[in-house]
């Protein structure tokens, strides 16, 4: 079926003539160079909705992972020397913490990379891949100790808990510094939330490791230790659950959490000119810039100007109360028949 048509990009360009059923908008506020030729210019003017939180985080991942690799280190060594199962749980963590560090300033850079025309949204996703990586990893070593601490429940190990309580209180320090470093960047961005999270389980780990030592020390009843990494190992599990299964939404191109699918759908029903919807798709393109696309029926746009009017009330609306900021409409006079992926 013969469509004319008109296009709406950041630059606002119409092509002549009426909005007789398709229009298109574009509003992907890229702040990068294009590596193609375009037939008109874009605006790269910014609205504020962008978060390259990453950029910004550049020292402190440098600092938290020397931190934390001398730290483990002695960690390490003195759980070796004190035969503390709790101790090298923790260090086995901070090992995870190292490793995670790494992978999320790796994403975080690889985010900022431009795009190019075989990835035409650059590297964004890397963010999510990330932060599921860390998800899976941190709960994997968490499996391998917690079966580790269930075999030395049957047969404890003399502990030497000063040891145990010294370095871990040091931990305390390290852990929870590294933590406040990124607790800004991850309330606003996944990548640097499982980052914070490593580092906040850690620093409660430390803190269980010192009250084990302790009670050690005091009592001399050694399954103390594996007991304590059980603990850990449950409660690391209950805190990491909730970020697989975001990093997994993510990356399987699931809806956003905080974004509600229902009141983004009525939000462009209410619309004036806007009389139906098909084909909403609402994904993350990376760990803190979410896409939108949709089919919206205007039996009333009639002309140019009153599709122009549609696309920058949804473009608009979208931006400002979801903070959707790559938004892509299609209109219609009718309910295209060929479209058969419909989020609606």
């Amino acid at each position: 079926m013969g469509h004319d048509h008109m296009n709406v990009s950041d630059d606002r360009n119409v092509s002549p003539g009426a909005c007789s059923s398709v229009a298109t908008a574009h509003d992907h506020d890229h702040d990068h160079d294009h590596d193609h030729d375009h037939d008109h210019d874009h605006d790269h003017g910014h609205h504020g909705h962008h978060h390259h939180a990453p950029s910004s985080f550049g020292r402190a991942f440098m600092l938290g992972m020397t931190l934390n690799l001398v730290y483990l280190l002695g960690e390490a060594v003195f759980g070796v020397l004190s035969h503390s199962l709790a101790l090298l749980a923790d260090a086995g963590h901070n090992l995870s913490d190292v490793l995670a560090l790494g992978v999320a300033w790796v994403a975080a850079s690889l985010g900022q990379r431009r795009p190019s025309r075989r990835f035409t949204y650059g590297l964004k996703r890397s963010s999510v891949i990330a932060a599921l990586a860390n998800a899976v990893a941190l709960l994997l070593v968490t499996g391998g100790i917690a079966w580790e601490a269930i075999l030395r429940l049957f047969e404890p190990e003399p502990v030497a808990g000063m040891q145990v309580m010294i370095v871990a209180a040091v931990g305390i320090l390290v852990n929870g510094g590294t933590a406040l470093l990124f607790v800004r960047g991850g309330q606003e961005d996944i990548n640097l939330r499982a980052v914070f999270l490593h580092m906040l389980t850690d620093a409660l780990a430390s803190l269980a490791v010192v009250v084990a030592g302790a009670a050690v020390f005091l009592t001399k009843w050694y399954v103390i230790d594996p007991i304590t990494s059980l603990l850990l190992s449950i409660l690391i599990v209950a805190a990491t659950w909730s970020l697989l299964k975001e990093s997994l939404a993510m990356a399987l191109d699931g809806v956003p959490k905080g974004i509600d699918f229902g009141k983004v759908e009525e939000s462009l029903r209410a619309i004036p000119g806007v009389n139906d919807l098909h084909d909403l798709h609402i994904w993350s393109i990376s760990t803190t810039e979410t896409a939108l696309t949709a089919h919206l029926v205007c039996h009333g746009a009639s002309s140019a100007s009153d599709g122009e009017a549609i696309l920058t009330q949804a473009q608009s609306l979208m931006q400002q109360r979801f903070k959707i900021i790559h938004t892509t409409f299609q209109l219609e006079d009718e309910p295209c028949g060929g479209c058969v992926l419909d989020g609606g």
